[in-house]
């Protein structure tokens, strides 16, 4: 039966977190649980770069919706798609700094690009099942599953008009790899992969540096994160405390047969994991 209290003029429902901020770190060490509920642990979620591979044009994408093509119908891998929004994005976020934008109002304006990319995709990928996911609506997963819709998200903004402040100036902090990541780990999915135009994560940055090195599979334990980064060193941060992704993947669209073995479980480009979870 539910317990009441009162005293201070209010009325409560007893539990640990009457009368508390949801900001308060005892609250939130008293909630902590060692594994969260999976709701979707058998799900890849799939982020193909807007920079990367967007911008390329047809050149890129065809061959990648052809790849994608060839995956949903051997049906073995379920799987969403999450798009980044390239260079829209950076010209849309350069406008937003001249009018002075808050952060939150940024990160709704940069959004908005994802979604061109999303429907770009969903017009290649629509005969043979595909959907762009409206924002947040993680509810409809199922339906795309159960229906054989691959779905298409966007990945920013993670928290739309509640955007984190950032440390220094405007422009929001968490970018697209830390946006899908977040879905990724909110949704209990399994692993995230990257699709960039690289064959993976290196120590610098290989198009400035002939002489860069490949990360293979290594623990984030053991991984210095270089400065010279393909994704946003916020994933990396995030990724320390995760509880629900295994492995986070980069490969490179580029090539072809890379995301299909990455998909498959294979380690190909470079493998991200934590001791514990391989």
């Amino acid at each position: 039966m539910t317990k009441l209290v009162s005293g201070d003029g209010r009325t409560h429902i007893s539990s640990q977190l009457m009368r508390e901020s949801l900001q308060n770190k005892g609250v939130l060490a008293g909630t902590h649980s060692e594994q969260d509920l999976k709701i979707f642990p058998d799900v890849s979620l799939v982020s193909i770069g807007g920079h990367s591979i967007f911008d390329r044009g047809k050149a890129a994408i065809l061959p990648l919706v052809d790849e994608l093509v060839e995956i949903k119908a051997d049906k073995t891998q379920k799987f969403v798609i999450g798009v980044g929004g390239g260079t829209r994005m950076r010209h849309t976020m350069a406008m937003a700094v001249d009018f002075g934008l808050p952060t939150g109002g940024m990160a709704q304006l940069v959004g908005a690009m994802e979604e061109l990319n999303a429907i770009l995709l969903n017009t290649l990928l629509a005969p043979h099942g595909s959907m762009p996911m409206q924002r947040d609506h993680f509810w409809d997963l199922p339906l795309y599953f159960d229906a054989g819709i691959t779905p298409i998200a966007i990945s920013v903004p993670p928290y739309h008009f509640w955007e984190p402040p950032p440390a220094e100036g405007h422009m929001p902090e968490h970018g697209s790899d830390f946006g899908l990541f977040q879905l990724a780990e909110v949704l209990g999915m399994k692993q995230i992969i990257f699709v960039k135009d690289e064959d993976g994560l290196y120590d610098c940055d290989p198009k400035q540096h002939a002489d860069a090195k490949r990360f293979g599979v290594i623990a984030l334990e053991d991984l210095k994160v270089p400065k010279e980064n393909i994704l946003d060193l916020e994933l990396y941060d995030a990724f320390a405390t995760a509880k629900n992704v295994k492995r986070v993947v980069i490969v490179n669209g580029l090539v072809r047969g890379q995301l299909a073995a990455a998909l498959r479980g294979e380690d190909v480009g470079t493998v991200i994991y934590k001791r514990g979870n391989q």
